[in-house]
Order: C-alpha cells, then structure tokens, then sequence
C-alpha cells in the first residue's frame, strides 16, 4: 500500500496525468505540483493540442500553480513529474523557486541534467528516479507504438 502523501502517492497522480497525454496522442509526461499535502496544480503534455513547443506538463502546471496562489514564487511547493525535465522546464523550475523537484524517469536525450545541471534554484531539492520503472514504461510503450 501506498503511504498517502508520500513521493509515490504523489507521481501516481502525475502518472495518471501522463496517462492522459497518452490518450491524447502526446508525449506521456505529466506533472503535478503540491503545495503542503494538496495538489494544487496538475497537466500534462498539450504541445500537439495547443501547437505550441513550450506547452510542456512542468511549465503547464507552473502557470497553473501560481495562478493558484496568485504568486509568482513556489518555494514551498514541489513538482512531480514523470521524467526529467528538459532545459527549459528546468529554468522555469529555477525561476519559479519550486522547493524540490521529483521526478521518474530519466531523460538521457533531452533532460537538464546533460546539459544544463545548474539550471534550478541552488535551494531546489532533486529526488531521482521515483517509480522510475512505471514512468520509463509509459514512455518506451509510446514511442515503439510510434516506430
């Protein structure tokens, strides 16, 4: 069983949120963003939905979040997202001071880490690899149905 508030509790619900993107022909990442022990934002990818590149789950949520609490700064809020997040997210993660960062899978190709590791805020904390294995399998399953 699954504790309630735990990370896994949590990326279960951005898991569900990659599900959709699934369904909706995107790439099946999805995000959601907690602040105490609420959601308080969820998305998923919608880059083919809106035509729009920068219509990641991560920044979808972040402009979700803040309208949320009407403030620009999540620093006491935490992100799950079922892979890593690109350069770009990541500079958004940084600039809008999320606490801490947790995510699944690894993104060896596009993720931050290759290229831009220094792009958080220095007081975001990283969780890696959180059901990496369910959040691995969604995205491998969507890409060999692509090939």
């Amino acid at each position: 069983m699954i504790h309630p508030f735990s990370d896994e509790y949590f990326m279960k619900q951005a898991l569900a949120e990659a599900h959709l993107a699934a369904e909706e022909d995107e790439v099946p990442v999805g995000a959601v963003i907690v602040c105490g022990d609420r959601v308080i934002a969820r998305a998923h990818n919608q880059t083919e939905r809106l035509c729009d590149p920068t219509a990641h789950a991560e920044m979808l949520a972040i402009t979700s979040a803040t309208a949320s609490l009407g403030a620009k700064y999540l620093t006491d809020c935490r992100l799950y997202v079922t892979v890593e997040p690109c350069v770009m997210c990541a500079g958004a993660i940084g600039w809008s001071q999320l606490s801490a960062l947790i995510y699944g899978a690894r993104d060896e190709k596009r993720g931050f880490t290759g290229y831009a590791p220094g792009a958080l805020h220095p007081k975001t904390e990283v969780r890696r690899g959180v059901m990496e294995a369910e959040c691995a399998a969604g995205m491998r399953a969507f890409f060999r149905d692509r090939r």
